[in-house]
C-alpha cells in the first residue's frame, strides 16, 4: 500500500478528526487513484487510510483512522453494519423505502444507496466509490432480508465532474437496456406514493424528511395547511390523512404538482372523505406565492417550507442566508395565531447554528412571538458523522407562532 505524507497543516487537520484530506495538504508521495492509500504525519507516523483521488480537491476520504490498515473485507463489514442499523430502526419493510448507505457516515465515502421497495438506487460521487460499486451491491444483496428486483446506478450529479468523472445513469440488474420500470410504488405509514427513480430529484425521493413529515402532521387536524416547495406532496399528504381541513400545494415545477395530485388520488381512502376536494395546487415560485398569500390576508394553521438547497458552494452562503431570512419572514406572517411553521434547509454549507440564527432574525423581522419547539435533522437512516459537519446537511425547525 502506498503512503502519502501530509504537511504540518495537513497533520493538524487529520488529527482534528475530519475525514477529508485536501490535496494542498499532501507534501509528498503518490498513490493509485480510486484505491486505498495510507497517509502519514511529517515524522512518518501513519495517521489513517483513505480512498485517493488525484483529480479532486479532496484527495483522500478516510475509511480508517490510525496505523492499522482496514481489513480486506471492510466494505462487506460496513454494509452489514449499515443494514443492521436500519433494521434496528424498523426500516427494512419490503414495501417501504430507506437510505441503506449514507457515504462517510456509514464508512463508505462517496457512495449513497437508497432502497425503494425492492429496487436499489446507487449514487457514486467519487472514483473510489465507482471502484467499490460491484462489491457494495453484492454485499447489500447478502445483507438484506429480501431479494432486490432491480439495481439502478444513478450517478448523475454534476459534482462528479469535480472529481474528473462523467455523470451516468444505467441499470445494473433487473431492467433491460432501453427499458424503464416506470414509477415504483412505496409505502410510508399507511400512505402509498410513487417514485420516479430515473427522473425524480436525488435518487427519486426525499427520504430524509420521513420523520419530520410525521411530526408535522400531528398539528394538522382541522387546520389549513400550506405545503411550499411540495415536490411530490408528502408533507401535505400526511397532513391530509391527519384530518387537515385544506391543503394548498405550492411548487414552481408542474411535474411536481402532477406527482402531488397523483399521490393524493392514489391515497383516496387514507386521505379521508373528500380528500381530493380538500386540496389546491398552485404553480408558483415560493417567494412570489408567499408574498401573494400574505397580501391576500391568508392564514394557515400549519406552514411547511422545504426549499431546495440555496448554497451548494461556500461563496453562495451569504446570498442564501438573505434568501432564507426573507422566505421565513413571509412564512411566519402566514401562520395563524398558535400556528406551526415547519421550515427546513438542506444546504450543507449552512451549518445548524447558522440556520438557527437566520430563523431568529426572521422571527424578529416578523414581529411575532415565535417559540422553537423542535430543532431536528434527517431521519436516522441519514446518520451524521460528528467530525464531518457537512453530513449534518438537513436542518428542520418546528416553530410555534403567536
Amino acid at each position: 500500500m502506498q503512503t502519502l505524507v501530509l504537511s504540518g497543516r495537513g497533520r493538524r487537520w487529520a488529527e482534528s478528526g475530519h475525514p477529508w484530506i485536501y490535496g494542498n495538504d499532501i507534501a509528498s508521495g503518490e498513490a493509485e487513484p480510486g484505491e486505498v492509500a495510507a497517509y502519514a504525519a511529517p515524522d512518518g507516523r501513519v495517521l489513517g487510510h483513505g480512498l485517493y483521488s488525484r483529480a479532486s480537491k479532496i484527495a483522500l476520504r478516510t475509511i480508517a483512522r490510525g496505523a492499522d490498515a482496514p481489513p480486506d473485507d471492510w466494505v462487506e463489514r460496513r454494509v452489514a453494519d449499515a443494514v443492521a442499523l436500519r433494521a434496528q430502526h424498523g426500516l427494512l419493510d419490503a414495501r417501504g423505502a430507506c437510505r441503506l448507505l449514507a457515504g462517510d457516515a456509514d464508512g463508505i465515502p462517496g457512495l449513497v444507496a437508497d432502497r425503494y421497495a425492492d429496487v436499489l438506487v446507487l449514487q457514486c460521487g467519487t472514483l473510489g466509490a465507482d471502484r467499490l460499486r460491484a462489491r457494495v451491491v453484492d454485499a447489500l444483496r447478502a445483507a438484506l432480508p429480501f431479494a432486490l428486483r432491480a439495481v439502478l446506478d444513478r450517478s448523475d450529479a454534476a459534482a462528479r465532474r469535480l472529481e474528473g468523472l462523467e455523470p451516468r445513469v444505467e441499470w445494473l440488474a433487473g431492467v433491460a437496456a432501453g427499458e424503464s420500470p416506470g414509477p415504483i410504488e412505496v409505502c410510508e405509514d399507511e400512505l402509498v406514493y410513487a417514485v420516479d427513480v430515473e427522473g425524480g430529484h436525488k435518487t427519486g425521493h426525499y427520504l430524509d424528511q420521513r420523520d419530520n413529515r410525521r411530526l408535522a402532521a400531528r398539528a394538522a387536524a382541522g387546520a389549513r395547511v400550506l405545503d411550499v416547495c411540495c415536490y411530490d406532496g408528502l408533507f401535505g399528504l400526511h397532513a391530509l390523512r391527519a384530518g387537515a381541513r385544506e391543503v394548498v400545494f405550492v411548487d414552481q415545477n408542474q411535474r411536481a404538482l402532477e406527482r402531488a395530485r397523483a399521490n393524493v388520488e392514489r391515497n383516496a381512502g387514507a386521505a379521508g372523505r373528500g380528500g381530493a376536494e380538500r386540496c389546491r395546487y398552485e404553480r408558483a415560485d415560493a417567494s412570489t406565492e408567499l408574498r401573494r398569500l400574505g397580501e391576500a390576508g391568508e392564514r394557515f394553521g400549519v406552514v411547511v417550507l422545504d426549499p431546495p438547497a440555496f448554497a451548494k458552494r461556500r461563496d453562495e452562503v451569504e446570498g442564501a442566508l438573505r434568501g432564507y431570512r426573507e422566505l421565513n419572514r413571509r412564512a411566519l406572517a402566514l401562520c395563524a395565531d398558535g400556528g406551526l411553521l415547519v421550515t427546513a434547509s438542506c444546504s450543507y454549507n449552512v451549518l445548524p447554528p447558522v440556520f438557527l440564527d437566520v430563523l431568529r432574525a426572521a422571527a424578529a423581522d416578523s414581529g411575532r412571538r415565535v417559540v422553537l419547539e423542535e430543532y431536528r435533522g434527517a431521519a436516522p437512516d441519514h446518520p451524521v458523522l460528528l467530525t464531518l459537519p457537512e453530513s449534518w446537511y438537513l436542518k428542520c425547525a418546528f416553530l410555534r407562532v403567536r
